[in-house]
């Protein structure tokens, strides 16, 4: 059978997530007077994304909700002990300058409108539902998935194979009929090619590596239309469930 399906990770993908959390990270810090008490900018935001992958990876393997790993990331951060008040407080400030910097990648919403008479369209994200849910209607392009599948609902995070066989089976059908788009070569495209979907590598830096076996890479979602067309081929339009 033809693609039926294409499953999208969001983060770094459609959109623009280093450079959002970057941005805001860093008028948050300037805000709270913790730039030069971590070292200047760039040892501030190094210590920054150091917390944000200790504290994530947690939530991954389930040790803690979404909500407890940002508690995380504001103690981790600054090294003391906060309240679950406190913790929440400092974290919002985040947040706000966080949303503040959110903006799609140029390509996303072409590619988007592209592909939506051609194939159905979906998310797969490591990142918590209602997180999600809330940044795909903050950025307008929620009403071109018919789900939006998320660790926290699935149980399994990428790049664990139950993970996309999860939202396979959300969407009724095998993992041959469906393509997945991500910006890792490791978690999404090598991983989805395992679990027996089509694996498209979305190399946004032009990193020049040859893709392994089995994976498609393209720099630009631009190309993305093109390359299911020509080279994997659609099925039928299928109704939105």
């Amino acid at each position: 059978m033809p693609l039926q399906a294409i499953l999208w990770d969001l983060d770094d993908t459609l959109f623009d997530y280093t450079g959002a959390d970057r941005a805001g990270a860093l008028r948050h810090l300037e805000a709270e007077g913790l730039v030069a008490a971590y070292g200047g900018e760039e040892a501030a935001l190094a210590r920054w994304r150091e917390a944000m992958e200790t504290e994530f990876a947690r939530f991954l393997a389930g040790e803690v909700g979404f909500l407890d790993h940002r508690r995380g990331r504001a103690r981790t951060f600054l090294g003391i002990e906060l309240t679950d008040d406190e913790a929440d407080a400092w974290f919002g400030r985040y947040i706000a300058h966080y949303e503040a910097c959110w903006t799609l990648f140029p390509d996303s919403a072409p590619a988007l409108e592209a592909l939506a008479p051609l194939v159905r369209q979906a998310v797969l994200s490591n990142s918590g539902t209602a997180n999600q849910e809330r940044k795909l209607t903050a950025l307008g392009i929620r009403g071109h998935f018919e789900a939006v599948l998320c660790a926290d609902e699935l149980g399994h995070a990428k790049p664990a194979p139950e993970a996309f066989l999860a939202a396979c089976d959300a969407l009724g059908l095998p993992p041959h009929e469906v393509a997945y788009v991500g910006d890792r070569l490791d978690i999404d495209a090598l991983a989805a090619r395992d679990a027996g979907l089509t694996a498209v590598w979305l190399d946004r830096t032009g990193s020049g590596e040859e893709p392994p076996p089995g994976v498609r890479r393209i720099g630009s979602l631009a190309e993305l239309p093109e390359l299911l067309r020509g080279v994997i081929g659609f099925g039928a339009p299928s109704t939105i469930r």
